[in-house]
């Protein structure tokens, strides 16, 4: 693309030289139009076919006609104009964040809570927005945070986390832990639990290393007076293969509040009565990030919190 030609070129010319062809070549009917006086109108397309050295009229004709040059230009000025027409819709939607792309990393309590409210009213305000929802830990969010391959995130947040000045935090959500035991388990006949009704029962916690967060229940048990039975060989990581270990009677398995939102066939859940442990769900994003569509997407954020 010749940039400096190009630059020769007002796009003011253009439009008047599309104004007469729409006027079917009247110079004076196109002036009026565009109210404007007809002499500087002619000089403007003079100037134009100087700049292009080309006659876009044969002016020998009457009524006036546009030569073969003129027709070409004709074809081509109007599919250039409407893709600018076009490039200023698009950058003026994407400057209020209606189109764009956003990376949103998830894990189950936010997916199994507050998600599907934000991501319905978000959508319904901007529709063109694509959304890529990724399911990562905590600590895998963080670092695709500081790495940029993320744009903003949901989960419970370490105190380095909390530290890092380059990392807005905002809480949106806070829950308990509940048991979740098979149905038939005996602990079932019991309203809600306590942590000493779990002395002796094998349980399986989500990785200690992929969730930090757990290694502050096996504390509370260890103050409660006991060390908790881990499950040796069940190591998962996302609620659903958890669940499906309770439901196969390997253990009890202790997880956040939200997990009541699935509705798993052969699980009963109970509250722990006595354990005073909450996780604060928060939502992560960068900074200096200065997308349109992320303030937005905080926006709706807030307002579902709320």
């Amino acid at each position: 693309m010749d940039l400096l030609r190009l630059s020769q070129i007002e796009l003011r010319q253009i439009c008047y030289f599309l104004a007469i062809t729409e006027a079917d070549n009247n110079f004076s009917r196109a002036a009026e139009r565009l109210q404007i006086e007809q002499p500087p109108l002619s000089q403007r397309i003079r100037s134009l076919e100087k700049t292009l050295k080309v006659e876009l009229f044969d002016r020998r004709r009457r009524p006036l006609q546009l030569t073969a040059a003129g027709k070409v230009f004709l074809e081509e000025a109007q599919l250039a104009l409407i893709t600018l027409e076009q490039a200023i819709t698009q950058a003026q939607r994407a400057h209020r964040g209606e189109i764009g792309y956003l990376s949103v990393g998830i894990a189950s309590s936010i997916a199994n809570t507050l998600l599907p409210e934000i991501l319905r009213t978000f959508c319904d305000r901007f529709p063109k927005v694509e959304l890529e929802l990724r399911e990562l830990t905590a600590e895998q969010q963080i670092q695709e945070l500081r790495d940029r391959r993320l744009s903003v995130g949901f989960e419970v947040v370490s105190n380095s986390s909390k530290n890092d000045d380059n990392l807005m935090v905002l809480p949106v959500i806070q829950e308990s832990l509940v048991a979740a035991l098979p149905e038939t388990h005996p602990l079932t006949s019991h309203p809600h639990l306590t942590l000493n009704a779990l002395v002796k029962e094998p349980l399986i916690l989500p990785s200690p290393e992929a969730f930090p967060f757990y290694k502050e229940f096996i504390h509370r048990c260890i103050q409660a007076g006991f060390e908790p039975i881990l499950v040796p060989n069940a190591k998962a990581t996302w609620m659903l293969t958890i669940l499906s270990l309770v439901v196969a009677g390997v253990g009890i398995a202790i997880l956040p509040s939200n997990v009541q939102n699935l509705q798993r066939h052969g699980i009963v859940y109970r509250a722990i009565q006595d354990l005073d442990l909450t996780r604060q769900i928060s939502v992560l994003w960068r900074k200096d990030d200065s997308s349109v569509v992320l303030r937005e997407f905080l926006k709706v954020v807030q307002e579902v919190s709320r």
